[in-house]
């Protein structure tokens, strides 16, 4: 399922790929797949232009821990 948003000033597909997936790597082209059109604006969004975004696994960062005996 995926959600639609609304770009904010200054927004690009790269920006809002990290605020709402955490990481722009990757998901950047799916998202410019899911939104055809939205390279005609150019590298800025015009604020309030709607930005579909695909459903998109994003791993959850583990912390690694460190024994200092064992």
């Amino acid at each position: 399922m995926s959600k639609t948003i609304n770009a904010l000033q200054n927004d690009t597909i790269d920006s809002i790929c990290w605020r709402e997936y955490g990481r722009s790597s990757g998901v950047v082209e799916m998202v410019l797949e899911a939104n055809p059109n939205i390279i005609e604006h150019g590298v800025l969004i015009p604020m309030g232009t709607e930005v579909i975004l695909p459903d998109i696994e994003t791993p959850q960062q583990t912390k690694q821990s460190i024994q200092l005996w064992d």
